[in-house]
């Protein structure tokens, strides 16, 4: 039985009438593009877009190893000069975060059928490939989406069956449908996840399913936070095909000019408004706009926080966690503690490969760089208050307990940062805005704090935020309890 699509779009956007544009400027953020045209016209702007971080002159050497193109490798340079001894060497797709541009991990390729990496994981890539496509949508990550749509063509999808993904969810399987919602609340609204939402895929996806698509949704919202954060200029040549030759059973639809994002939309989908993307109304005319702002809610009080984190005391996971002896043997020597083990651990290790990465990225994070310890406390903070993460809040409090920081100095994090210096409130609000949406957070913001932390500071704490978007998302979906 197909589940009628105004079941799902009600809840994720009213009926919308009428449209009227936004410019940003250095100091606003980047427009919501409203249909399918707008879209692409925005996605092909981002290839000349201006990088946010500056970097060194190129030496002789970089010069010549990138042929005498200094405008190619923006990002390759920036991770050697800010991210040295941090990052993997990992370029292209991956961001510091973790997580593959096509599935979040798990498996290689873009074409339906391909065999999974993890022996535990077995949804189909192009299927996590049109989730990446509607976690981008929803942070507005223009890169993410033309890079996903590139992938969705290579594996055989029409146009017409792409622009369904933004405003006609009732060309999918009703399970299907359940997932674009789910994937678009955990992007956006990820105070909001609750019990329901878990159960509601329970009746389509197993346990392990479930939890393959929390992976990988949190990868790419990691991916969609560092590409915006440091604001990544799309490739010249991405576009259509990209680098990939078109396979012998694609469609003639998929057939489309390499190199440009600028490809005929047809009229069924040409005035479309999407329903994917957070778009708001104006308040005085009632029209849509195309204006990015922050909708996450005001911060709760000090009170609220602590019966929060009391609750999370006492909830049951939503996911099942691996046995303690068991996910021993899975770490093998990647984990000395001899403490139990945490419950974020004994959730990861489901998946013997991509769980075990992402548990070795995220210590990674924690004991590498030149950010403090407790800069780098007081950033998951930050984050987790925007995400409502509390599992991850009582995890920082901890350790900022550890640190040295009273209860009263923690929750001064909630408050309008007066009592920090001018650097450590420019990180503190790079860290708020890329974690609340990757695009709330504004040029203006990122050249202040670039300004006043230096470039490096600066790459390290979005390079940080990123992880820890991931980290909320994986621990808050699954509805972990803190540890007694």
């Amino acid at each position: 039985m197909r589940i009628p699509a105004t079941l799902i779009f009600a809840l994720l956007l009213a009926p919308l009438d009428s449209v009227r544009g936004a410019e940003p400027t250095k100091d606003s953020p980047r427009p919501l593009p409203i249909t399918r045209p707008e879209m692409k016209q925005l996605i092909e702007d981002v290839k000349v877009r201006k990088p946010r971080i500056p970097l060194p002159e190129m030496t002789a050497e970089e010069q010549e190893q990138q042929g005498g193109r200094p405008g190619d490798n923006y990002e390759g340079r920036l991770r050697t000069h800010y991210l040295k001894g941090i990052d993997d060497g990992r370029t292209g797709g991956r961001g510091p975060g973790g997580g593959t541009t096509g599935a979040g991990g798990g498996r290689a390729g873009g074409v339906r059928g391909q065999q999974p990496q993890d022996p535990n994981m077995t949804l189909d890539n192009a299927f996590k490939v049109e989730l990446f496509w509607i976690v981008s949508r929803a942070n507005n990550c223009q890169y993410c989406i033309g890079h996903q749509e590139s992938k969705l063509l290579a594996a055989g999808l029409t146009e017409d069956r792409i622009a369904a993904l933004d405003s006609n969810w009732s060309e999918f399987k009703p399970e299907e449908q359940l997932a674009f919602a789910f994937a678009r609340k955990f992007s956006f609204e990820p105070h909001l996840l609750s019990d329901a939402d878990i159960d509601g895929l329970r009746k389509n996806y197993t346990d392990p399913q479930i939890l393959e698509m929390i992976l990988s949704m949190a990868g790419n919202n990691s991916i969609n936070r560092w590409k915006e954060g440091v604001g990544v200029p799309q490739r010249k040549d991405e576009g259509g095909y990209s680098r990939r030759e078109p396979s012998p059973e694609a469609t003639a639809d998929a057939k489309l000019p390499r190199g440009t994002y600028l490809t005929p939309t047809s009229a069924a989908y040409t005035k479309k408004i999407s329903l994917v993307a957070p778009l708001v109304k104006d308040e005085k005319t009632g029209e849509v706009t195309a204006a990015t702002v922050n909708q996450r809610p005001p911060l709760e009080s000090r009170v609220v926080v602590e019966e929060k984190l009391a609750a999370c005391k006492q909830r049951q996971s939503r996911l099942p966690l691996v046995e303690e002896a068991a996910a021993r043997t899975i770490l093998a020597d990647k984990w000395k503690d001899t403490a139990p083990l945490p419950n974020w651990v004994r959730l990861l290790v489901t998946f013997p490969r991509t769980g075990v990465s992402r548990i070795t990225t995220t210590i990674s994070s924690e004991e590498k760089g030149d950010l403090t310890p407790l800069l780098k406390a007081q950033l998951s903070w930050i984050v987790a208050r925007q995400d409502r993460a509390w599992y991850t809040l009582a995890l920082t409090q901890k350790r900022l307990h550890e640190l040295g920081q009273s209860d009263d100095q923690i929750f001064a994090l909630d408050g309008n940062w007066k009592e920090f210096t001018p650097r450590e409130q420019a990180l503190f609000v790079v860290a708020r805005q890329l974690g609340a949406s990757p695009v709330v957070l504004t040029d203006a913001e990122v050249a202040k704090a670039v300004e006043l932390a230096g470039p490096q500071d600066v790459v390290q704490a979005i390079s940080y935020t990123t992880n820890r978007a991931a980290f909320n998302r994986i621990t808050e979906a699954a509805g972990l309890p803190i540890e007694k």
